[in-house]
């Protein structure tokens, strides 16, 4: 007796509905063909997650409501079929007794359950996260029953299987309520973003779920980028023992397939099985993922940006060129009096190698003038970072002028090392439409630059970034010999005090009790707060950590506390 199941992985599009109930009818037509019972689709995949206050809106909802009809409407005819669709509902099964105790403007996360071109049972998310990226308690008010599917395998026997959405997966009573009332297998639809061993972190929680209720779980995943977070995919299937038994590919659209064969001693299954894949590797299809979908999702034809010999910019290149192909980016280097020769040869080299469009323009005469305008205003005081700054905005200047008259947006190259301590210029190298490495710290950033040169996993057959790139101190060239390290801790110190307050909410006291220098910790957590009004003028950026400056992020800019 096999029950074969397949997870539509794909890259569903916020707000269109028409599409994305498209994929669902394509993908359930193909899965019909290859002799699926069970077609899996990913939490909201209908309207996308997250349609964030478009929830809010009456006319979305009932849209979506639209898209779901014409699913069941083209897929009648699938006879064997059960669709499994995630999206917004009013109303859901198991909620009739508790009508006075509902809204009648209430909104649910849910799963409606297909077969014949019917809804037959809709299921209510019944944990709704609120931390991190995740705000549905603005949106959605929780289910209260748990929902059992039969679905008749491919010989015609029945199987219980139990529906859960993502959030539901992680608590204990769901699965054991599903598992109480005779459930065989849990089908679990999901949209968890992703950030560094998140991948791994779900797969040891779902381990843990299904040993405790001793059933084997389809774990159904989102893949695409969505404004600031990324879905990697990755959906797996988990034997009753905890074992993995298969894994789809990570950061691509697949159909992917599962097989699950009832034997003497409990379910088995057979899958494909991705291998997992190193930090960086992930880290690296994030952020390609996150500026594809990105510029691809808004229409934006073509990108642009600053490069100016340095790591950031060049990480930020070799990124979007594997993103988009060398053809859809542009690189402008725009050197001041202060750009080293080195600067200039290293950054003709890598749009070299490369192969995109480069310009040069010099910023000097700019400068010049600007300097030329303020000197009655400026006199008698010495050059400080006034001056830095003006260059810095000239360039900003320049590179928006050029997104204006071609239509292309530009990628800010500034690390998350840069936002948190306000290493950064307003309206200078924060101008821009995309932050690509906006949660990437600087001793990261290192990491990646050499496993790209290491690795070519999207065949542009070259190594992107000249070595001299990445081995010479960084510098951002606003006066003569600057180092970074002239006025921020060694990057290794200064990251890991960034990760341990920002990321983790460790106090400064427990950070200098860990070994690292009083003062270095007080400069960056000083810096960190006193740079929040900065931040919130920034682009938005791929989320890659578990925490990022953005929705993950959400200190006042005025506070008296120091701590």
């Amino acid at each position: 007796m096999t029950l074969k199941v397949c997870v539509a992985q794909f890259n569903f599009v916020v707000g269109d509905m028409v599409g994305n109930a498209r994929r669902i009818i394509d993908a359930a037509h193909k899965a019909h063909a290859q002799g699926a019972q069970l077609l899996l689709t990913p939490e909201l995949a209908l309207c996308g997650y997250a349609a964030e206050d478009l929830f809010l809106r009456p006319a979305f909802i009932d849209a979506c409501d639209d898209a779901l009809k014409q699913v069941c409407a083209e897929t009648a005819a699938l006879n064997g079929l059960t669709i499994v669709v995630g999206h917004p509902a009013r109303h859901v099964s198991g909620m009739a007794r508790r009508e006075k105790s509902v809204s009648v403007s209430a909104l649910f996360n849910a799963a409606s359950v297909v077969t014949q071109g019917v809804v037959r049972q809709t299921y209510a998310k019944r944990e709704l996260p609120n931390y991190q990226v995740f705000d549905e308690r603005r949106y959605f008010v929780p289910g209260q029953a748990p929902c059992m599917v039969a679905v008749p395998d491919a010989d015609g026997h029945i199987v219980q299987v139990g529906i859960l959405i993502c959030e539901d997966a992680w608590f204990d009573a769901p699965a054991a309520e599903l598992k109480a009332a005779g459930a065989e297998v849990l089908a679990v639809i999901n949209a968890s973003p992703f950030h560094t061993g998140k991948g791994g972190e779900r797969e040891a929680t779902m381990r843990d779920r299904v040993l405790a209720v001793g059933l084997p779980m389809v774990y159904a995943h989102m893949v695409g980028g969505q404004d600031e977070i990324v879905f990697e995919g990755r959906s797996f299937v988990l034997g009753a023992d905890g074992s993995l038994l298969g894994r789809a590919i990570s950061f691509e659209e697949t159909l992917f397939e599962v097989a699950l064969r009832r034997a003497p001693t409990g379910w088995v299954a057979q899958a494909v099985m991705d291998p997992p894949h190193s930090q960086e590797a992930d880290l690296w299809h994030a952020l390609v993922l996150g500026v594809r979908d990105y510029i691809g999702k808004n229409g934006f034809p073509t990108v642009l940006l600053g490069l100016s010999g340095g790591i950031d910019s060049a990480l930020v290149l070799a990124i979007a060129v594997d993103a988009l192909g060398k053809d859809r980016v542009r690189a402008v280097m725009m050197p001041s009096p202060y750009t080293a020769d080195i600067s200039w040869i290293d950054a003709r080299d890598m749009a070299k190698r490369m192969g995109v469009r480069y310009d040069e323009i010099d910023i000097a005469p700019h400068f010049e003038a600007f300097k030329s305008s303020l000197a009655l205003e400026f006199a008698g005081r010495p050059e400080d970072t006034t001056e830095e700054n003006l260059q810095a905005r000239i360039r900003g200047t320049l590179l928006m002028a050029l997104s204006n008259k071609f239509g292309g947006i530009v990628l800010t190259t500034g690390n998350k090392s840069e936002m948190a301590t306000g290493y950064c210029t307003l309206y200078g190298d924060m101008a821009g439409g995309f932050a690509v490495i906006k949660d990437v710290v600087k001793t990261l950033v290192f990491r990646l630059a050499n496993w790209r040169n290491q690795h070519d996993p999207y065949r542009t057959g070259s190594e992107p970034i000249p070595e001299r790139i990445i081995t010479r101190p960084p510098s951002a060239e606003l006066r003569a010999d600057q180092k970074d390290q002239d006025s921020l801790p060694a990057y290794e110190v200064l990251d890991a005090i960034i990760e341990r307050y920002m990321e983790n909410d460790e106090s400064p006291a427990q950070i200098v009790a860990d070994g690292f220098e009083r003062a270095d910790v007080d400069k960056v957590v000083r810096l960190i707060r006193i740079n929040e009004y900065k931040r919130r003028q920034s682009p938005v950026g791929i989320r890659v950590t578990h925490r990022g400056f953005g929705r993950d992020w959400r200190y006042p800019i005025t506070s008296k506390y120091r701590a």
